[in-house]
């Protein structure tokens, strides 16, 4: 780790020397930026991995859990030297060739799943790099951005997955999954070994990562559970925004993110919940006993870059984790002819190739379509729904009336009714509100008279500042403390629009009226309450009384899942043009609204749970780490799984009903949502919400190959130099006839129908045992399907080919949807979703669109 500090300290000097150099010219003088450079001859994993057969197979004639033995080049390094070592020699003496006597910074050598790196240097520079033949690709480095008690219960895994396992003792044992985040806080309880644990626990043998050793990570961090941890920031650093006080140079979690998403996924089981002094109930990981490796590339104060991240995923591959999370999403939708042509999809499809599952969250960009952030079919791309477990707050008014609201808190004394003070009423005579345009939002105690607020609820404003960060809840409930108020109403501004608030934890009675609506009807009838001399004078009295519920106690609906507004929605957009790619995201939603995971002891990226060990939060970020989980309950079931098999499993079991038989709905709007919502459909939540258990028995897997996504690729339009330059590869060696609807994927989708077309999958019985299909089917509006056979035979480890034709009726560019279901005597069940957008029949007089 010491060559990691090193490397540190030579990038400030060297930005330092360049400051000096361009401090007088820095108006006319080139920019630097960072780019990411590819060269043509291949990455060492191309050896690592030279003993797998051509063809990914869904079971590999491998030992369970073994990776192939590495393969140093031959004749092209020195004794005793690694790979790695000697390609960054190649990078360095390429560079010192093509820029002979200029100031440059290598950041990165990528030698693993890329052979590049990432460099930091002017426009001119880079046109230098393009042009020699050593290089195949050049481009300019992007941002990127980061997108529990109860949800091991509604998946059903201590009864379900667990069980299958072994109980969650063993549930993941053996499985390293590798999350790309911001970190962890490795004193954290989640990520014990249970060093008095008398069941054996050790690191997979075939993993071989490190733990960087640092002040804010010190020896020791690590362990049998958290096997490895790193950090990568070059990019950050040269850019001269990297805040080593806030963002840490270590693997430690300044933010809170990282060690929430890794605790979802693989934190150890019954720990504790308890947050502002108040229990709620015992966490646990998906896969408790999995084991957690941790690259660094995302940090609190700027997010993240994508030559930070493709080291990061470069150095998980290496390292031989089995499944990376990414609960990340680029900030813009990648240019060129294609969206999976960008730096961190082609390093997955290179991690994909070496057999590792990838699970990436959607975004939080939702509701509207073509909103997607995960774009490539070879990584599982995870919507968010909500559970069934909710906490609810309320206040009641003198009037009877009740309000609802949110806060995890506790309620008043039960049966006495509180006088309600507006902050804006209880001013102490140094104090207006023409002074302090803010004052009602409570943030400073000696603003207020302390004799008004005394034993009475204090009501304050929630404006965009706390939103922004500006004003805090916690400071307010400091304020309210220190005026010894009863509790703390929080009434919502008129201008704080489509802002769904977290349940937030407040040591007093308190609440938050989440709406401007629901605000007006407890101001209203406050001011109709209060008494002033003469009408109009000084208040000689409020009036107004109230009692408030608390929101400690979780209640539980039979409404859930339904997909959530914020979550991206399909179709998937191919391009920066946003045409529809032939590819169904996202694969499937999962829960991740309102989630209770581990929090860092110094993050603050919620402030209103700094200092707590948990937190609870929502969004896709929160999604994919139950995925990744999941992913490795399947792993260790079947341990010779693809990363697509892994991926159909959960795909073609999915849930396409909540838990009262209903159906799935999505939410449609960013204001009261729960009114906006109808049916869900795959483009909101794939092929549905996830099954865990059933994923464990899918009877029939869809497997895709490394070969499969290539040719892909290579049949996209103008597509060969772009492959040539990601992967090193020519297209000839590939079909580039097939297009993405003809990849073996556990769903159809149809961008552009003209008239007629047939697709064909395969599907490969891993049930263990001879089982008989009868397949149905319920087609798209306004198109007509067939799908052949309809009824099949299959024995154990064999394949069966179906052909779906589909026909479109009529005209129309409207999206409709249908579904294919494959029904086994053995109780299998294979869900396959169709997706048809645009559909131009025989008949183009008929117009007419789906209903």
């Amino acid at each position: 780790m010491e060559g990691i500090r090193l490397a540190q300290l030579a990038v400030v000097l060297w930005l330092a020397i360049l400051a000096v150099g361009q401090n007088e010219s820095r108006e006319e003088g080139p920019t630097t930026a960072v780019y990411i450079v590819t060269l043509n001859q291949s990455p060492t994993s191309v050896h690592h991995y030279g003993d797998l057969k051509s063809d990914t197979n869904v079971l590999r004639n491998k030992a369970a859990g073994k990776r192939g033995g590495f393969q140093k080049p031959k004749n092209n390094s020195r004794r005793g030297e690694t790979p790695g070592s000697y390609i960054a020699r190649v990078h360095d003496s390429l560079l010192r060739r093509a820029l002979r006597g200029e100031k440059y910074l290598k950041l990165y050598s990528y030698h693993y799943l890329v052979n590049g790196f990432a460099v930091f240097v002017t426009p001119q520079q880079a046109d230098k790099l393009s042009t020699r033949k050593e290089v195949a690709n050049v481009v300019l480095d992007y941002s990127v951005r980061t997108a529990t008690t109860h949800t091991p219960q509604f998946l059903g895994l201590p009864q379900g997955a667990w069980a299958k396992q072994g109980g969650y003792q063993s549930a993941g044992e053996g499985i390293v999954i590798g999350f790309i985040d911001t970190g962890i806080d490795p004193t954290h309880p989640s990520f014990d070994d249970g060093n008095a644990s008398e069941h054996s626990y050790p690191v997979p043998s075939h993993f071989s990562g490190v733990c960087e050793v640092t002040r804010d990570f010190p020896s020791g961090s690590c362990n049998r559970k958290l096997v490895g941890a790193r950090h990568f920031a070059a990019s950050a650093i040269t850019r001269g925004i990297f805040n080593s006080t806030q963002d840490y140079a270590s693997p430690f979690d300044g933010d809170g993110h990282g060690t929430h998403t890794a605790s979802v996924a693989a934190g150890n089981h019954g720990i504790p919940v308890v947050v502002s002094g108040h229990h709620f109930g015992h966490a646990s990981g998906m896969a408790p006993r999995a084991h957690v490796a941790v690259y660094k590339a995302l940090y609190k104060s700027f997010g993240g870059f994508a030559a930070d991240v493709v080291a990061a995923i470069d150095q998980a591959a290496q390292d031989g984790v089995d499944i990376i999370s990414l609960s990340i999403t680029p900030n813009r939708r990648p240019p060129g002819i294609a969206t999976f042509f960008n730096p961190i999809d082609m390093a997955l499809l290179s991690a994909v190739k070496a057999g590792i599952f990838v699970v990436q969250a959607a975004g939080n960009t939702g509701p509207s379509p073509k909103s997607m952030s995960s774009f490539s079919p070879w990584i599982f791309t995870v919507g968010a729904a909500s559970h069934d477990r909710v906490y609810s707050n309320s206040i009641t008014l003198g009037n009877n009336v009740t309000v609802h609201g949110v806060g995890l808190a506790p309620g008043t004394e039960e049966g006495t009714m509180y006088t309600l003070v507006s902050a804006l009423h209880a001013l102490n005579n140094g104090t207006t509100v023409t002074s302090d345009m803010y004052v009602g939002e409570c943030q400073d105690s000696s603003s207020f008279n302390e004799e008004i607020v005394q034993g009475n609820l204090l009501i304050c404003s929630y404006s965009i500042r706390f939103v922004l960060g500006l004003s805090t809840i916690k400071q307010a409930l400091e304020t309210a403390q220190n005026l010894s108020a009863a509790g703390v109403v929080f009434c919502m501004d008129p201008f704080v629009i489509g802002f769904q608030l977290n349940p937030i934890p407040m040591s007093i009675p308190g609440i938050v009226i989440p709406t401007s609506d629901d605000s007006k009807i407890l101001l209203q009838y406050y001011n109709s309450s209060v008494e002033r001399e003469n009408g109009a004078g000084k208040i000689v009295k409020f009036g107004a009384t109230a009692s408030i519920m608390g929101g400690l106690k979780a209640n539980y609906s039979n409404s859930a899942p339904k997909v959530m507004f914020y979550s991206a929605r399909g179709p998937d957009p191919e391009d920066s043009s946003l045409n529809d790619a032939d590819i169904l995201k996202p694969n499937l939603v999962a829960p991740g609204n309102s989630i209770w995971a581990a929090w860092s002891s110094l993050g603050t990226d919620s402030v209103e749970f700094q200092g707590e060990q948990f937190a609870i939060m929502s969004g896709t970020s929160m999604a994919a780490p139950h995925i990744a989980g999941l992913a490795a309950l399947i792993k260790q079931k079947y341990p010779a799984f693809s990363p697509s098999a892994i991926a159909s499993a959960l795909s073609t079991t999915a849930s396409l009903t909540d838990k009262n038989g209903g159906a799935i709905m999505a939410q449609r709007a960013y204001s009261n949502p729960d009114v906006n919502q109808s049916p869900a459909t795959p483009f909101d939540m794939g092929s549905g919400f996830v099954n865990a258990t059933a994923a464990l028995d899918p009877g029939l897997i869809f497997d895709t190959s490394y070969q499969d996504y290539m040719s892909f690729i290579c049949g996209i339009n103008g597509s060969g130099p772009v492959v040539m330059n990601f992967t090193g590869e020519n297209c000839w060696m590939y079909n580039s006839t097939i297009t993405a609807a003809d990849l073996n994927l556990p769903s159809i989708t149809i961008a552009k129908l003209d008239q007629a077309r047939t697709v064909v999958r395969s599907v490969s019985n891993v049930g263990g045992g001879n089982e008989s299909y009868a397949v149905g089917w319920s087609a798209p509006y306004g198109v007509a399907v067939k799908v052949s056979p309809t009824h099949f035979t299959i024995g154990s480890n064999e394949k069966q080919v179906l052909t779906v034709s589909l026909t479109a009726t009529m005209n129309s560019s409207v999206s409709s949807y249908g579904r294919i279901g494959l029904f086994g005597d053995q109780g299998h069940v294979i869900n396959i979703p169709l997706a048809v957008i645009g559909k131009t029949s025989y008949n183009t007089t008929t117009t007419a669109a789906a209903p």
